[in-house]
């Protein structure tokens, strides 16, 4: 399926692995041209010269903190006027509420609920004048069940998610779409930090505790970055511009609700 966007351009935040780089492999697949931003500039230019060499697009690689205001210059200095706007960002750290303190929270909050907002204030108005815009927030699973030892994941996304929804329904009409997609459990760096936080609480070794993560999903596996990145690709494309508002839950099958 060609997917409309060959020629777009495309600023994919936290892209040099996980979720984010199979976002922005799946983007230039199609060819959109990408910036990819994260702090990491060795691990940064090494995704970047893999993706040029995988695709031919123009790909610009910004290492920065993208939840600082510094950091958010450098990333809009080098893509001004994205059609397209991946946000992601390293999930908080794990623990018992009680022992967040506040700068715990405001840090959880910045990193992913308002710099998300801020990067969405900077671009959709270029989007709109242009007709077409397509932003794709990546959130967690928690927000539609939350995991007990992410308190400050599920509160700041679960504000990033109220957020959208107001928005979402503002700018349709102008042919922007907004959405959330929420990874389960995918074979990421942060599945280990989740598992090893699991494992502690439970006292239980981490091999056990990850088994037992397996065990509890449908379809027998974690999810891999590549298929993640597809689905990103796809809320991007010309075909999905009656989607909007919505939040995609990614997850084998582990939620077991019905809505």
């Amino acid at each position: 399926m060609d997917l409309g966007i060959a020629g777009r351009t495309a600023l994919v935040c936290a892209a040099s692995k996980g979720l984010g780089r199979g976002c922005a492999e799946a983007l230039a697949a199609e060819g959109v041209n990408v910036v990819i931003v994260a702090r990491t500039a060795e691990t940064l230019e090494a995704t970047a010269a893999a993706i040029r060499a995988a695709t031919g697009v123009d790909v610009k690689a910004v290492a920065c903190d993208i939840t600082t205001p510094e950091g958010r210059a450098a990333a809009l200095a080098a893509c001004p006027q994205p059609d397209i706007l991946v946000n992601n960002a390293g999930g908080p750290p794990t623990g018992d509420f009680r022992q967040f303190t506040h700068d715990d929270w405001i840090r959880a909050l910045e990193s992913n609920m308002l710099t998300p907002i801020e990067l969405i204030r900077a671009t959709i108005d270029g989007m709109i004048g242009r007709g077409f815009g397509r932003v794709v927030n990546i959130t967690s699973s928690a927000v539609k069940a939350p995991i007990d030892v992410l308190g400050l994941s599920n509160g700041a996304r679960s504000g990033l998610t109220g957020f959208v929804a107001g928005l979402a329904r503002k700018v349709a009409p102008q042919g922007v779409t907004i959405n959330n997609l929420l990874p389960g459990m995918f074979d990421t760096d942060r599945i280990v930090a989740t598992i090893a936080a699991q494992a502690k609480a439970q006292d239980i070794p981490v091999e056990e505790a990850r088994r037992r993560r397996i065990a509890s999903i449908p379809a027998g596996r974690f999810g891999t970055p590549d298929e993640f990145g597809r689905a990103c690709a796809f809320l991007c494309s010309t075909h999905a511009g009656y989607i909007t508002g919505q939040n995609w839950l990614i997850d084998g099958g582990s939620y077991p609700g019905t809505f």
